[in-house]
């Protein structure tokens, strides 16, 4: 691993576990409090050893970002003093191989979308589907699905380079902000799926332009880079304003593609009878006979 490697790696462990002791308060990990001029509002290291049984020696070194050659063991105790979720435990691993010589391949993230998927979204013509990868870079869509997003594929964000990015039309165009319902949560997910993914993929060269882009154009991302958050997207509601059919409360799934490393489907499937659905079916029906657009009062 080169140097820059090393040292980037060990940057992010470094920030991820301080930020994840910050955030816990003695009473919340059923620690006693001696004393009440404490100088850190979330545990102190020496709390944290003595919570995962470790030398205090030991996880300062951790903190410092040397987790390299940490044990199964090692890391379950911390994830588990940390109190780390799901997305956390599996971010912590990958930080983990990340910083081990020689245990970690470059990921290798498919770059182009088989016939098969392609067909497979064309077949879906009553729910907007398209594929995506990690970096947020829209690849492929169905006719339902580009006229879902049609202001990301509309933005003049994307007239001379593509491919449509949802990550840089939410921080770099003001129009997101009208199109997301909940910018803030759009906004917060979106940088904690980025963080989880530099943990899978560290040395993803257009990741790392990407995040460099967005920290450096726009305070919002930056501000929530450094949170350190990640989160798994994997289903949930979306909420979102369509400047044609108006406000739209979408389930969705976002399904891995295990032939096509780092490509995710995503889907939306509303109720039967339900606003979200006659919304859809209306903005299909746009979509498909390329007539006059309808409004969201019509």
């Amino acid at each position: 691993m080169a140097d820059r490697d090393k040292k980037g790696v060990a940057a992010e462990v470094r920030e991820f576990l301080s930020t994840r002791r910050a955030r816990i308060t003695p009473d919340q990990a059923g620690l006693p409090v001696y004393g009440g001029n404490r100088r850190v509002a979330g545990l102190r290291r020496e709390e944290v050893a003595l919570l995962a049984g470790m030398s205090v020696d030991y996880y300062v070194r951790l903190e410092r970002g040397n987790l390299s050659g940490a044990s199964d063991s090692v890391l379950e105790s911390l994830a588990h003093a940390l109190q780390l979720d799901e997305a956390e435990r599996t971010h912590l691993y990958d930080l983990a191989r990340a910083a081990t010589p020689s245990g970690r391949r470059a990921t290798v993230t498919a770059s182009r979308v088989r016939p098969t998927i392609l067909r497979l979204l064309d077949s879906m013509t009553d729910v907007p589907a398209y594929v995506r990868n990690a970096r947020f870079d829209i690849l492929a869509a169905n006719t339902l699905g580009r006229a879902l997003y049609a202001p990301l594929f509309d933005s003049p964000l994307f007239a001379q380079r593509g491919p449509v990015n949802s990550a840089r039309f939410l921080f770099l165009d003001p129009a997101s902000k009208d199109f997301w319902i909940d910018w803030d949560k759009g906004a917060d997910d979106s940088v904690a799926f980025l963080r989880t993914e530099t943990g899978r993929a560290p040395h993803d060269k257009a990741l790392t332009d990407l995040i460099g882009e967005l920290t450096t154009r726009s305070e919002d991302f930056a501000h929530r880079w450094a949170r350190h958050d990640v989160k798994f997207h994997r289903s949930g509601v979306k909420n979102l304003h369509h400047p044609l059919v108006g406000d739209l409360a979408l389930p969705y799934e976002a399904m891995d593609l295990p032939s096509d490393p780092g490509l995710r489907l995503n889907f939306y499937t509303p109720e039967p009878d339900t606003p979200a659905r006659e919304a859809l079916g209306l903005l299909a029906a746009w979509a498909g006979t390329g007539s006059a657009a309808p409004t969201a009062n019509d």
